[in-house]
């Protein structure tokens, strides 16, 4: 019972033994050459034990290795002892390896058993809701001790934060914002005209603008762009062992990191909101000067007569709570983030979800509760 080919080509051979089979290898063994099958060669009878022999064996590579695992496997389905011993002692140590990975590449099946699938989704939740619900607390107990002790915060890191999502961000809020305006004078000037209504246009855009888009598209930009960098830094820094050193220090990680970002962005939101504001007007202006023929001084007054006070504060409002919410969000996967690469770039995405997620959620409550209070 032989798989032979040329010489020098890999062969495979089995002699039945006093307990067991005998697998004489020999030739050599390339992935890009044929090369013999186990389930060809294989007893037919019952085997208790499988052993090799290796003295006429050549060059091998990963062909080997893998008739090898196809041994190791009839001999476990066939209830046969595998003996290694006699493989050399580098085949042995690169057959463990591939056998290993092979293992642990398995998926395991959750769906077998419902009651259990269902049990440990409910702890995961569990656990991240008291994670969440730590961390809001370190954080609400962190700003306590920033308005006690003012003097001890880190305004300069702070500052630089403030830059970042402050600063380095109007680029792409201008261009947003600017964009935004023109659809929505587009759209609007598309009926008002068929009602001879076009200086309404001032009004839709104006109010449109200033208490949701505004806020609405500051807070999504920031969510891509602030709160999935501040998941990453601090992911890196955990997985750089960073943060156990701090606390290692006896410093706090909400205090020394966390707090100057959120602070930061809960400061510039507001700011960048104003800004997204007079750009989406720009916007709407520009689309009734070149295609309504409104002035632009005729737009303004419109856009002044319908805009006020409550509609700019009810816009900042919703600024200050989406800053906070992402701020939050970023912070908290980047510290929950595991030590690997994977797990630093699964945390940027789970910021960016988690905080528009929340802006969503934060807008749909603001609509409810100014509805009730008539603002």
């Amino acid at each position: 019972m032989s798989v032979t080919s040329a010489a020098s080509t890999a062969r495979a051979s089995v002699r039945p033994a006093d307990d067991g089979a005998v697998v004489t290898l020999g030739g050599d063994w390339r992935i890009t050459q044929t090369r013999p099958k186990w389930a060809k060669c294989a007893p037919a009878t019952e085997t208790k034990r499988v052993e090799f022999q290796t003295a006429e064996l050549g060059r091998w590579d990963s062909s080997l290795l893998v008739f090898l695992l196809e041994v190791k496997e009839w001999c476990t389905v066939a209830g046969a002892y595998c003996d290694l011993e006699t493989l050399p002692e580098k085949l042995r140590a690169a057959l463990e390896q591939i056998a290993h990975s092979h293992a642990t590449s398995v998926p395991f099946d959750r769906s077998q058993n419902f009651l259990v699938t269902v049990g440990l989704a409910t702890g995961q939740a569990w656990k991240r809701s008291r994670n969440m619900s730590s961390f809001i607390g370190e954080t609400a107990i962190s700003a306590v001790r920033l308005v006690r002790l003012p003097h001890k915060f880190r305004w300069g890191d702070c500052v630089r934060e403030m830059q970042q999502c402050g600063a380095m961000a109007l680029p792409i809020v201008s261009l947003i914002s600017l964009l935004v305006g023109l659809i929505m004078a587009y759209q609007a000037a598309v009926q008002l005209r068929q009602f001879g209504a076009d200086i309404f246009v001032a009004d839709l855009v104006g109010l449109s603008v200033v208490r949701e888009m505004g806020p609405m598209m500051a807070a999504v930009i920031l969510a891509g762009r602030t709160g999935a960098a501040f998941a990453a830094t601090l992911g890196n820094m955990k997985a750089g062992e960073e943060i156990d050193a701090l606390q290692a220090l006896g410093i706090s990680p909400v205090d020394f990191l966390v707090m100057p970002r959120i602070l930061a962005l809960a400061l510039m939101m507001p700011l960048l909101v104003l800004y997204a504001n007079c750009l989406g007007i720009l916007g709407g202006m520009v689309v009734g000067a070149g295609v309504l023929q409104i002035p632009p001084s005729a737009y303004w007054i419109e856009t002044q007569s319908i805009i006020d006070l409550s509609d700019v504060s009810s816009g900042l409002i919703k600024a200050v709570t989406f800053g906070l919410l992402i701020g939050l969000s970023g912070c908290f996967r980047g510290l929950a983030a595991e030590r690997s690469a994977a797990g630093v770039g699964r945390a940027a995405t789970s910021a960016v979800v988690t905080s528009i997620l929340l802006i969503i959620v934060a807008d749909a409550v603001f609509a409810v509760i100014f509805n009730i209070l008539g603002l």
